[in-house]
């Protein structure tokens, strides 16, 4: 079993947390004077500042997942979940991470904030987890392992086996990216932070929940681990429309519109390599494909000239070539294909 205090920095094992009267008392509140609001409610009647722990949405997320609200941390996007993990675990200027790459971008991003260094691991040719690779790279200074699955841009999840060997062989956090999840077959591990100590689990409402708008992520982890997340944020980092939009999206399953997606995608999986300039269509199990073609540029700029907006990824090694197509609604993925038959008939000359 993994000590998890042993990895925690000395600062934030000591930290005093800020605290509100709202975080102090556990019963009905009435009159509100603790914290200097402006006590008229206005037209939007957003004049008090949110629940900080976030009670009745966590309950709710609770219950979806399967999980204990000790075991629950809702953080501004998943982006400061993975923030607060370079921040509780790693000493700047002396700690290191392993990032898989390809892969998200920000993983690395917030430890250069945090002023730590980042080891990257690259994957197969094949997109597959170079297990060997991550064990030689490790050393005791080594902290946090990044990964995700399914993962962005390749599209594949790995399998579960080995994100659960890879865990508990691990001497530090294994954070799992799970935003991707709701579209594989291969399910979630979020009910494995139960066992394994070590392990966090990111997922969003960005995705399959279609509420990127709201910037609203969830990581589950250990009861100690949750218990630091909640010492180091912010005190009010969910905002209370955030909280009450998701409350309501979580009144239904977004089953059906999930269904739809993974159609769309096994459909363009099968037309895209019909264009005679798309040279690969990788599997995926995410909502999106990572696509190679004769000219990433070029494509990339005309579908922007025709309002249809992809993600260019031909400049990061091992997507060469590449651009990363969201799945869209089946109009929208009509559109594309009109607009690559169109790309076809332009700018290639028939043999």
């Amino acid at each position: 079993m993994h000590e998890i205090e042993k990895l925690v920095r000395e600062n934030i094992r000591s930290l005093s947390p800020y605290s509100t009267a709202r975080d102090e008392y556990q019963g009905t509140p009435g009159v509100f004077l603790d914290a200097n609001e402006n006590p008229f409610p206005g037209e939007l009647g957003f004049n008090r500042y949110p629940d900080p722990r976030q009670k009745a949405l966590k309950a709710r997320v609770s219950a979806l997942k399967g999980l204990p609200v000790e075991n629950i941390f809702l953080g501004n996007g998943s982006d400061e979940a993975i923030d607060l993990m370079y921040r509780i675990f790693c000493t700047p200027g002396q700690d290191n991470a392993l990032v898989i790459a390809p892969s998200y971008g920000m993983y690395t991003v917030a430890a250069d904030i945090n002023d730590v260094r980042v080891r990257s691991i690259h994957l197969g040719p094949d997109f597959s987890l170079p297990v060997d690779a991550i064990r030689i790279a490790t050393d005791k200074h080594t902290k946090l392992l990044f990964l995700c699955s399914p993962n962005n841009p390749s599209g594949n999840a790995f399998s579960p086996e080995t994100l659960l060997s890879l865990t508990e062989n691990f001497p530090g956090i294994v954070v799992l990216d799970e935003a991707y999840a709701d579209f594989s077959a291969r399910g979630s591990l979020r009910t494995k932070v139960l066992r394994y100590r070590n392990l966090v689990v990111l997922q969003t409402f960005s995705k399959a929940y279609g509420m990127a708008g709201i910037r609203l992520g969830m990581a589950f982890a250990d009861s100690y681990v949750i218990e630091l997340m909640n010492r180091v944020k912010y005190p009010y980092n969910i905002s209370q429309p955030a909280q009450d939009m998701a409350l309501e999206a979580l009144a239904y399953t977004p089953e059906e519109e999930v269904a739809v997606i993974i159609r769309e995608r096994t459909r363009l999986a099968g037309a895209l390599p019909a264009f005679r300039f798309v040279r690969k269509v990788w599997p995926s199990d995410a909502n999106f494909l990572l696509v190679r073609v004769d000219d990433a540029d070029a494509l990339y700029n005309f579908l922007l000239e025709r309002g249809i907006i992809v993600r260019n990824r031909s400049r990061i090694k091992g997507c060469e070539k590449c651009l990363r197509i969201t799945v869209g609604t089946p109009e929208e993925n009509d559109k594309l294909l009109n607009a690559l038959s169109d790309y076809e008939k332009s700018h290639l000359r028939r043999p």
